[in-house]
């Protein structure tokens, strides 16, 4: 593994215990430029992750806690008018960011989800007649709680595709939650120190391209893609009635882009059919619209998905 994606590991987890998913979800988001929408209840570090994140990288990191009352202009900022000198001026929102936690993102109505889902897929805002370019990097960690189900708007399917990946965070073990319990009674966390600057990130992620990818991997990410779609032709007939829609092409660019930066952060040079292994249900669970028999009988994506993984042969 790259020296200092070591550094930024050892760095964050001065802060956060354990989370080891959810941690290397939001490297990888950083590196394929992508957005991570995170699923969880509450009280599992999803604020402090990207926190620590932003402080062992130096870049700045802004929280908007979604409620059903937010508007867009809550969030991209508005054209404010002074009334001594009778002019406007605009006033930029809490999105101006490098990463930016939108906390319980299905909490807001769908005009606020739609401005800030905008902003993630053209990296740029317009307030009144100006249009600002967002910062680079800029990186959204969306969190949702899977909870409680009153006062939510459901984010539909095509804002769920602008999100690289769904990451499902899990509790931390028993010794974690040891260390953790502890730590946080007597308060001796230690602080983060900034161990990686925006150059050198900006070099990791141009080392991306040199990850070298077979093209009969290439093939078996689109045969994986393209099961969603039409699994009969994969020998797949009994999911078929459970799948209602497949999934997009930006799912087919995400995957292919997750596997090499999961082959980067494992220290390899080329991808292996593990590396796609690895991320295959992080990009592909949400883009998979279930059938309402799918729904009734209480089929989840995950199972979808590997059924397609264990019946299509690896190369």
């Amino acid at each position: 593994m790259n020296q200092k994606i070591t550094q930024l590991k050892q760095e964050i987890s001065k802060e956060v215990i354990g989370q080891e998913a959810m941690i290397e979800g939001l490297l990888i988001g950083l590196l394929c430029d992508g957005h991570i929408l995170i699923e969880g209840v509450p009280g599992l570090a999803k604020t402090t992750t990207i926190n620590a994140l932003s402080k062992a990288l130096g870049l700045d990191f802004k929280r908007i806690q979604f409620t059903p009352d937010l508007l867009p202009s809550d969030i991209i900022g508005a054209q404010i008018y002074n009334p001594k000198n009778h002019h406007f001026s605009i006033k930029k929102g809490p999105l101006f960011t490098h990463l930016l936690l939108a906390d319980e993102i299905n909490r807001a109505p769908a005009k606020v989800q739609s401005a800030l889902l905008e902003a993630m897929q053209e990296r740029q805002v317009t307030i009144a007649d100006e249009t600002f370019k967002l910062n680079s990097p800029f990186l959204v960690m969306a969190t949702q709680n899977p909870i409680e189900q009153e006062g939510v708007y459901a984010l539909p399917e095509a804002q769920l595709d602008r999100f690289m990946m769904k990451i499902i965070a899990k509790h931390n073990s028993e010794e974690e939650e040891l260390e953790i319990m502890r730590k946080g009674a007597s308060k001796s966390f230690e602080e983060v120190q900034i161990v990686l600057n925006l150059e050198e990130l900006q070099t990791l992620q141009k080392e991306l391209g040199s990850i070298h990818i077979d093209k009969e991997l290439e093939h078996y990410i689109i045969q994986l893609i393209t099961a969603t779609r039409e699994p009969s032709r994969f020998g797949l007939e009994e999911i078929a009635k459970n799948i209602m829609f497949g999934v997009s092409p930006r799912a087919s660019i995400d995957l292919y882009k997750a596997s090499k930066a999961k082959a980067f952060l494992r220290g390899n040079s080329f991808v292996s059919p593990v590396d796609i292994g690895y991320m295959v249900h992080s990009v592909l669970r949400h883009r998979i619209v279930l059938s309402y028999e799918a729904r009734a009988k209480g089929v989840t994506t995950d199972e979808i998905i590997s059924t397609i993984v264990e019946t299509l042969p690896v190369p």
